[in-house]
């Protein structure tokens, strides 16, 4: 989504972005509304080194004993191919996927297989959760009987696998590629959160599940607490996510959001701040009074 509509929506507010990779980009999008930015990035990935279960993909692929193959992320499918190419050129990985029918949840994967001169035989629609996952396979590929693996993303989703074994799968390999570790540096967020806990930030913005479990963790070690955190999310703060999954993680943690916008994406979620941002703050502040 185009951002031309950029304006002066969010003066005088600061938002607190836990983003991290596209941290730059996210700041750049919610300044152009006038907001200032707190860079809060609670996370980082990490890849596995000496990925045995990304050369046993492909030794399986090569054997003939995988017949699907499903991709969660565009970063995960990159870091698949990287992960194997000591002993798996490019070229030979392709050839491999060739062979199989491929699950991609969303448009990243789609755009990462596009650069190796591969099209999806499923595409995942939005919202690109577990659940449409589920349901898309249940339509155009159903997995009973069949071999699949999963190309998982920082950790493992039970739900979805789950899920493939109760339809049948006759068997389902896990394919961590890498995972998800807090920042080496945490001072950035420690400060955020003593911001959110003393009601010095307007809004804060979750892009990814994780965040959230991060967000709790670091917040237990630090003199603001989680409760005091929760307390000013809850009560102060309008709480933006990206998409369903990151607002069910921020229900389950007890701080359920104001705002996620229609579609998952970034430009989307950064209009939907930028549109109702204000409104949600002045009832949050007539609630508070």
């Amino acid at each position: 989504m185009s951002d031309e509509s950029a304006d002066g929506s969010l003066a005088g507010l600061r938002v607190v972005a836990f983003e991290a990779r596209r941290a730059a980009e996210i700041a750049q999008l919610l300044e152009r509304h006038g907001a200032t930015v707190i860079p809060a990035p609670a996370l980082r990935e990490v890849p596995i080194e000496e990925n045995a279960a990304a050369l046993e993909l492909v030794e399986r692929l090569e054997a003939g004993t995988i017949d699907s193959l499903v991709l969660l992320t565009g970063v995960g499918t990159r870091a698949l191919v990287e992960a194997v190419q000591p002993r798996f050129p490019t070229e030979r990985l392709v050839e491999l996927l060739r062979g199989v029918p491929i699950v991609a949840r969303g448009p990243k994967p789609v755009a990462a297989l596009r650069t190796l001169g591969l099209v999806p035989a499923v595409r995942v629609p939005e919202p690109n959760t577990w659940r449409e996952l589920l349901e898309t396979l249940d339509r155009e590929l159903p997995v009973r009987g069949l071999r699949v693996a999963v190309q998982e993303y920082g950790k493992a989703n039970p739900a979805l696998l789950d899920g493939l074994a109760a339809r049948g799968a006759r068997e389902v390999l896990r394919v961590p590629v890498y995972r998800w570790a807090l920042p080496h540096d945490l001072a950035p967020l420690e400060h955020a959160i003593a911001r959110l806990a003393a009601r010095e930030a307007e809004v804060a913005v979750f892009t990814t599940a994780v965040q959230v479990d991060h967000l709790c963790q670091v917040a237990a070690r630090t003199s603001a607490g989680v409760d005091a955190l929760a307390n000013a999310l809850r009560e102060h703060v309008v709480v933006a996510a990206i998409g369903p999954t990151a607002a069910e993680a921020l229900t389950e943690a007890g701080i359920p959001p104001d705002l996620v916008p229609e579609h998952p994406k970034l430009g989307y979620l950064v209009a939907a701040i930028a549109a109702r941002a204000k409104a949600l703050i002045a009832a949050k502040r007539g609630a508070e009074a």
